[in-house]
Formats: C-alpha cells, structure tokens, sequence
C-alpha cells in the first residue's frame, strides 16, 4: 500500500482538493493584449476568479536617443469579464497584485512581446531594449515628465482661483 506511507497520502490529499475547486473559483491565468488606445498598449491578466485581474498600461521610454524600452507603470487597472467576451478595465488594482503578476515568467514573456510590438511601433528607427519590470515596490522608479513641468502650463487652482478674485473685484464667494 504506496498511499498508506506519509508524504504519498498528504499529496494525494492536496491533489484531491485542489481538483475539487470549481473553474469560476479559481484564476484562469489567462494573457492577451488589451488594447487602450493603439495596438500593443495593453496587457490583460486573469488573475482572480471570475474573470477579475489586471490591465496592465504598457507605455516606452525613448528620452534616449535611438533607443527604446519599456517604462513601467506600476498602477495597472481593474479588469473585469477577463475570461468573457466583452473585458474592461476600471479603477485601480493594487501594486501588490501588478507584483505577483509581473513575477509569473508567462506574464513576462507577454509583456514583452507586448513591449517590443509597441516600440517597433512607436519608434521604427529606434533599438529595442528590455528592462525588467520592478518586482516590489523598492524596485519602482518615480518618473519625471519635463513636458508636464514646463512653465507656460497651467497654474495651480489655488493661484486661479486668487486672479479671478482680484479681477471681481474680491466679490466673489467663497466655497
């Protein structure tokens, strides 16, 4: 009796409840790009039940010139209908999930292909340089966008908010 010996039983056990779990309870781990805006700007993850993951942005950076890469964007949105056949994204999901998902070596690979598809797009001329996506939080790097520093862009609400006061005259009521 080869069931009757420890570890032989305990696995069988596990195998047994985990054959048990129904489809809708459990991850599909399903990938496949989900466009945002052009082709290869997003990547879908299954990685809840019921069709519940991730929407990964996937965006380059070619401030270097003649070269492309990915820039990591490590606040992925809520997918849902993952494994239906309309899939959306909304609102956030958490970068602990964008963590687990980017450690899985499948998501990698998809990510990418993905990745790769989007500079060749974006930057025919440029060469394609991977980077691994940050696997903590540690790993992520506060990005700066110079164009969204300049100084001929908008100024603060507060600083509106006091011009057009003075233009009224300070008549105007407070919220």
């Amino acid at each position: 009796m080869l069931l009757r010996s420890g570890p032989w039983l305990g696995l069988a056990a596990l195998l047994l409840l985990t054959a048990c779990v129904p489809a809708h309870r459990s991850a599909s781990w399903t990938i496949y790009p989900l466009q945002r805006q052009q082709p290869h700007d997003g990547l879908a993850v299954v990685s809840q039940p019921d069709g519940y993951g991730l929407h990964i942005w996937l965006a380059t950076d070619t401030s270097q010139s003649g070269v492309c890469r990915p820039r990591w964007l490590p606040d992925p949105a809520r997918l849902f209908n993952g494994n239906g056949s309309h899939p959306f994204s909304s609102g956030l999901a958490t970068r602990q999930e964008f963590f687990e998902a980017v450690a899985r070596r499948d998501v990698r690979r998809e990510l990418r292909r993905e990745l790769q598809a989007l500079c060749q797009a974006r930057a025919p001329r440029a060469s394609w340089q991977w980077l691994e996506p940050p696997r903590n939080a540690r790993e992520v790097r506060q990005e700066s966008f110079p164009l969204t520093e300049e100084q001929d862009l908008l100024p603060p609400a507060s600083e509106v908010r006091r011009q057009e006061e003075a233009l009224l005259g300070g008549s105007a009521e407070q919220p």
